[in-house]
């Protein structure tokens, strides 16, 4: 297999999974499936990283992303309500 074929298909997983992440978390769900609302969603976040508070919500979402694969296997997805109740 030549080189750029393996990159091609390592790009391709690669964005599979992060497209797994979004259908996970319920967004294709609550959105209807609404690209323009979920391209919103991920600039707004793209924006929050970019600002002061951004070092607190990448510890947030790191939070709550790996409690998400923690509680995958229970199959109850945390949410940021939960998150907060624990920090209290």
């Amino acid at each position: 297999m030549r080189t750029w074929q393996v990159e091609r298909r390592k790009r391709t997983r690669h964005l599979i999974e992060l497209g797994g992440l979004v259908v996970k978390a319920g967004i294709v769900e609550l959105t209807g499936d609404d690209r323009a609302t979920i391209l919103g969603a991920l600039l707004w976040m793209a924006d929050k990283l970019r600002s002061e508070d951004g070092a607190h919500a990448r510890g947030v979402w790191t939070k709550l992303g790996k409690m998400a694969f923690e509680a995958q296997r229970k199959e109850e997805m945390p949410t940021v309500a939960q998150e907060q109740q624990d920090r209290a």
